[in-house]
Order: structure tokens, then C-alpha cells, then sequence
């Protein structure tokens, strides 16, 4: 990759870009809350199994919206946003997508990253969740494709372990050895996400969900997700 779309590629996968990702656990802090999740290696099996089920339905959605931004296809782009929204089977994480995909889409447009038919499109979304705005920056930047997958799934697995080492809590060494073992399964996700077919995509995690709704009434919250 040129030097100058890796620091792109860096800045969008950044935990500092500003779309509030570090506000979200995506239902870990209800394992930890519920002792599911207590120690390095709970955590390890915890992220790996959340991994699994990105892999087989978000990071396969933003492999197709890649490809449907970089060909300028407005009914392929609508379409998989429709479909990931409509997947989302919690309020909470429905807010989550919607509000990150708001925010970084509201950073496409000030930053003036792109061709217009490019915002038009995004634009012209009823709702943007963050796997479409992160697929028409991508594109915006001219980062390729499946360096684009890997950022987006390194960036939330880094917001997970980063969860886990305020929350469980883990020592920053512990999340560091915890992030670098997690790298091999990163790469796994992102070369499974490109090659199923659009009858295999399925976000079937009844625990994950029960654990959402059950975030929403729990007492005492930091995250909100």
C-alpha cells in the first residue's frame, strides 16, 4: 500500500476520530456485569466469539457497500444499509450504528473528502449506520478494499479490549497481549467476510441480544451500548 492511503487508512481506524466509539461496549458491559467476562482469557473468548459473529454479517455488508460505493451504485448501496439496519435487533444497538454512521458520515461532508455522486449518495440515505459511512470514506480516501476491512475489524476489536482494560479491569500490558493475540483472528474475519455468499450472511446471537436488552434496565451504566 503507498504510504500516503496507510495514514489514511490510520486516521479512519483511529480511536481518536471523533464518532464516539469509545462510548459503546456492544453488550460487554453486561458480561462483565454478569461475571461472563472477569479475566484476560474471559475476555479473549468474549471478543473472539463477537468477532465470529461481525464476520459473518457486518464485516460481509461492508465488503459489498466497498464495492457498491467504489461502482457509484445507489440501489446496491441502499439496499445493504436497509438490510444491516434492519438487522439490528436491539434499540440499543440500532442507536449505536445510527449515531457513529451519523457522525462520521457529518465528517465526510466537512472534510470534503470525495466526488460529490459519492456524498450524494450517502446523502441521500434515510438513515446512515456506521458500516455505510465507513465504506464511502473508504472509498473517499482511496483506501483499498480490503485494507479498509481489516481497519474497520482491528478498530472495533481495539474498542473492545479497551473496554475490557477499564472495565474488567485489565492492566494496559494485559490488553496489549490480549490485542496482539487477536490479530491472527482479525485477519481470519476479513478473508471470511469476503467470500460468503449473500445467502450465508446471518447475525443469529440470541445471547448477545438477551445481554443488550438487559443493558438497557441495568443499574448502574458506563457505556451506552
Amino acid at each position: 500500500m503507498q504510504p500516503v492511503l496507510l495514514l489514511r487508512l490510520l486516521q479512519l481506524a483511529s480511536p481518536s476520530l471523533p464518532i464516539g466509539a469509545y462510548t459503546y461496549s456492544q453488550g460487554l458491559e453486561s458480561a462483565i456485569e454478569k461475571g461472563s467476562v472477569h479475566d484476560e482469557n474471559s475476555a479473549r473468548s468474549w471478543i473472539s466469539e463477537s468477532l465470529e459473529i461481525v464476520a459473518d454479517f457486518e464485516a460481509p455488508i461492508v465488503w459489498r457497500l466497498l464495492k457498491s460505493f467504489s461502482d457509484r451504485d445507489i440501489e446496491a448501496v441502499s439496499y445493504w444499509t436497509e438490510y444491516f439496519i434492519a438487522a439490528r435487533d436491539t434499540a440499543e444497538f440500532r442507536a449505536e450504528t445510527i449515531q457513529m454512521g451519523y457522525s462520521l458520515g457529518k465528517l465526510v461532508t466537512d472534510l470534503n473528502i470525495g466526488d460529490d455522486s459519492l456524498k450524494s449518495i450517502l446523502l441521500g440515505q434515510p438513515e446512515i449506520p456506521l458500516p455505510t459511512a465507513f465504506a464511502c470514506a473508504a472509498e473517499a480516501l482511496a483506501v483499498p478494499h480490503d485494507a479498509a476491512l481489516l481497519g474497520l475489524l482491528f478498530s472495533l476489536v481495539e474498542n473492545q479490549v479497551l473496554a475490557c482494560v477499564k472495565s474488567v479491569p485489565l492492566g494496559q500490558v494485559s490488553g496489549q497481549r490480549l490485542l496482539l493475540s487477536l490479530h491472527p483472528m482479525i485477519e481470519k474475519a476479513a478473508s471470511h467476510a469476503q467470500h460468503l455468499d449473500d445467502d450465508d450472511l446471518s447475525n443469529w446471537a440470541p445471547g448477545l441480544s438477551l445481554l443488550s436488552m438487559q443493558h438497557e434496565i441495568q443499574y448502574s451504566r458506563v457505556y451506552r451500548s
